[in-house]
């Protein structure tokens, strides 16, 4: 696949999950746009190593719980060119239950993990471009369809999001497709948390590879325009159990 002299957006994209993605991209050949909120450094080396594949690279910080930071985001993101797609893939995810779970932190999620990706996509909806053929793509989480007891304002705002990909496939239509990616078991969660026997909950009895879930965005930013609204799971079957 092929998405040579075309810009994408990824907000994370400075390390784990969302630098893969913007190494993924770049290796289509995509210019990648990394935003990032406090991680300056990884995102520079991020920088380095798409600018290493030919492509070019552009850095840019904001707070995500600012939404005045949010709202001007896509307008800077603009001052590189035309923006092709936009990845939503920043989130919290907190080992929170409903007994441990505030109002805080409740705001938090839905502001990062929902209000921000609606926030932008609107944005993006609204480029002044006559650009056609736009993507928008959203991380969500095999949580999303299947809501248990645990992770409860991150897998709701999950939830939400799962929603508004289907909600805004339609509104955006036919000029920009809306599709998600809900991912499993891809990598070990940041705050440290294991689960020695998550991999018996699995049918494919494997952690991800990184690869594949590039692969599975680069068929959603490359592949055809007449699938939208689609939530593709990428978690070696996890959400069927």
């Amino acid at each position: 696949m092929s998405l040579k002299g075309k810009t994408v957006l990824i907000t994370g994209a400075a390390q784990r999950i969302g630098r893969s993605l913007a190494l993924a991209v770049a290796h289509a050949g995509a210019n990648v746009i990394i935003h990032f909120g406090n991680s300056r450094s990884q995102a520079e080396s991020a920088k380095l190593e798409i600018e290493s594949l030919g492509c070019k690279a552009f850095i840019l910080q904001a707070d995500l719980a600012d939404p005045l930071q949010v709202a001007a985001l896509m307008a800077r993101a603009r001052e590189f060119g035309p923006v092709y797609a936009l990845i939503n893939n920043a989130a919290i995810f907190e080992p929170l239950t409903w007994d441990n779970s505030n109002l805080e932190a409740w705001n938090r999620h839905l502001m990062v993990n929902l209000t921000v990706p609606f926030l932008l996509s609107q944005a993006f909806a609204r480029s002044p471009e006559p650009q056609e053929n736009r993507r928008i793509v959203n991380l969500l989480d095999w949580r999303a369809q299947r809501p248990g007891p645990d992770h409860l304002p991150y897998t709701i705002s999950k939830a939400a999001l799962a929603a508004l990909t289907s909600s805004l496939a339609v509104a955006l239509a036919p000029h920009v497709t809306v599709n998600g990616l809900a991912l499993g078991a891809v990598l070990p969660p940041s705050d440290g948390a294991s689960d020695a026997a998550i991999l018996d909950r699995i049918p494919a009895h494997r952690w991800a590879e990184m690869e594949e879930v590039g692969a599975a965005l680069l068929f959603l930013l490359d592949g055809p325009t007449y699938i939208t609204g689609e939530i593709i799971h990428v978690d070696g079957g996890r959400h069927l159990l």
